[in-house]
C-alpha cells in the first residue's frame, strides 16, 4: 500500500513478527539513489552510540548487505540494502 512516500508491504508467511525494514540506496519507487548512507556506515554509527545489532553486515564487504536490530518492543527492524 502507498499513500505519497510512504509505503506499507504485507506479507503473509514471510516473517514471524511484525517488522519495519528500511532500503537505503533506494527512493520509495524501489529506484536507485545517487547518494545515500550506505548501510555499514548506519552500522557503524548505531554501534557507536550503545544499540546492539542482531545481525550484523560485514564491514569489510560492498554492494547489497543488511542490518538486524530491535526496538524496545522487541519489534526486529531490518534496514536492507540491495545496491
Amino acid at each position: 500500500m502507498k499513500n505519497g512516500d510512504t509505503l506499507i508491504g504485507l506479507f503473509q508467511g514471510m516473517f514471524e513478527q511484525n517488522i519495519l525494514t528500511f532500503n537505503p540506496g533506494w527512493d520509495a519507487n524501489a529506484q536507485p539513489l545517487d547518494n545515500f548512507d550506505d548501510v555499514r556506515a548506519i552500522q557503524k554509527a548505531l554501534k557507536t552510540k550503545g544499540l546492539d545489532l542482531v545481525r550484523e553486515a560485514d564491514e569489510n564487504s560492498e554492494g547489497p548487505a543488511s542490518i538486524v536490530l530491535v526496538d524496545p518492543d522487541g519489534n526486529p527492524i531490518l534496514i536492507d540494502q540491495h545496491i
